[in-house]
Parts: structure tokens; C-alpha cells; sequence
């Protein structure tokens, strides 16, 4: 099995930063690729980020510019830095890893997984 363990969430005042990570353990040959998803009260689950191994990343609108999206392949770990927040930034965080390649047994399977969540509140 894989673990998605997220870290770095809290409260922080408009105009200020934040970095989350999410490191994947487990029997892991390679992650096509890892991302940050964020969910609101009352809204639908939105792209943050997202980045491949390779380091080709991709951006929702609503962050362009403000948000750096990082990785480091050895150590399976995503980074999310977020500066500038608005309060319109604050939701519920989630790590994605898709595409991981998974040694179960005698097979290698890929499977797509989730991190647990970790609450972001920008706020005055």
C-alpha cells in the first residue's frame, strides 16, 4: 500500500505564505505525476498544481503567479509553495500522486492515490 502523509497547513493573515508537502511511502517504483487539489465549503474540488516527473507543471488560474509548484523524485515528496494569500485561498488541501507505480506481491500495479487533506484558513 501507499501512503500520502501531508504537512504544512495552518492559519496565516492575507498577503502572507505558506508551504505544504506531501511525501508518498510505500513500495514505490516511480509517480508519473503528484499534485495539489483544494476543496472549499460548498464548492467542488479544484486543480492547484500539478507537476510530472520530468518537472512540466501546470497551474489552475486562480493561483497563477502566486503559487510554485516543486518535487523532489528521490525522496517521493511534492512541495506547494503558496505566497501572497487571498482568503479566497482558504479550503482543504488534498495530495494527489497518479500514475504510481506499486510493487504488490509478484506484479507492479499503478494506481492513482489520495493524501488525507490538511486545512489552509487565510484569514485577518
Amino acid at each position: 500500500q501507499v501512503r500520502l502523509v501531508e504537512s504544512g497547513g495552518g492559519l496565516v493573515q492575507p498577503g502572507g505564505s505558506l508551504r505544504l508537502s506531501c511525501a508518498a511511502f510505500g513500495s514505490i517504483l516511480s509517480i508519473n505525476a503528484m499534485g495539489w487539489y483544494r476543496q472549499a465549503p460548498g464548492k467542488q474540488r479544484e486543480l492547484v498544481a500539478t507537476i510530472t516527473s520530468d518537472g512540466s507543471t501546470n497551474y489552475g488560474d486562480s493561483v497563477k503567479g502566486r503559487f510554485t509548484i516543486s518535487r523532489d523524485n528521490a525522496k517521493n515528496t511534492v512541495y506547494l509553495q503558496m505566497n501572497s494569500l487571498k482568503p479566497e485561498d482558504t479550503a482543504v488541501y488534498y495530495c494527489n500522486a497518479d500514475g504510481v507505480a506499486v510493487v504488490t506481491g509478484m506484479t507492479v500495479r499503478v494506481l492513482d492515490y489520495w493524501g488525507q487533506g490538511t486545512q489552509v484558513t487565510v484569514s485577518s
